[in-house]
């Protein structure tokens, strides 16, 4: 699996190049297809291709959503980036008495939507500041292996 420093910072490379979707679905198609925060997780955790982009992120929310999910590497990155949002994450029950906080909800909503009070959602420029304090905050409180 790639260090989760290295996928946040390679979302902040390809996001600077390529936007992100704010979209209903995961992607949207155009002559460069856009992806949701989430999705360019996953990708880039992954190491998928952009010809190789999950034919669910354009059509289907909650197949996408599992598929994300299923990616130790993108939930790694997804925790990451919520760490780092000045909004707490919700959770939400999913069996009487059983809560779970929704990381992919929590981030994906930040990116694409306007929050309350504001006239805008976050610009590019500061997911990607986003992006780059997490992959920060991970290189400062990560153990790194004693030289040998």
């Amino acid at each position: 699996m790639r260090q989760t420093q290295h996928v946040l910072q390679d979302m902040a490379a390809v996001i600077n190049i390529e936007g992100i979707s704010r979209g209903e679905q995961f992607a949207e198609h155009g002559a460069i297809d856009r992806l949701d925060i989430c999705a360019h997780a996953y990708i880039l955790a992954e190491w998928i291709g952009p010809t190789r982009i999950p034919t669910e992120f354009f059509t289907d929310e909650l197949a996408s959503m599992r598929l994300i999910e299923c990616s130790a590497g993108a939930m790694s990155a997804i925790r990451a980036i919520s760490d780092a949002l000045p909004t707490p994450v919700r959770e939400e029950e999913l069996v009487p008495g059983l809560y779970v906080p929704n990381f992919i909800e929590h981030v994906s909503n930040w990116a694409r939507t306007t929050p309350v009070g504001a006239t805008r959602p976050p610009t590019v420029a500061e997911v990607i500041g986003v992006l780059l304090r997490a992959a920060n905050t991970l290189a400062l409180h990560t153990p790194h292996a004693p030289a040998a």
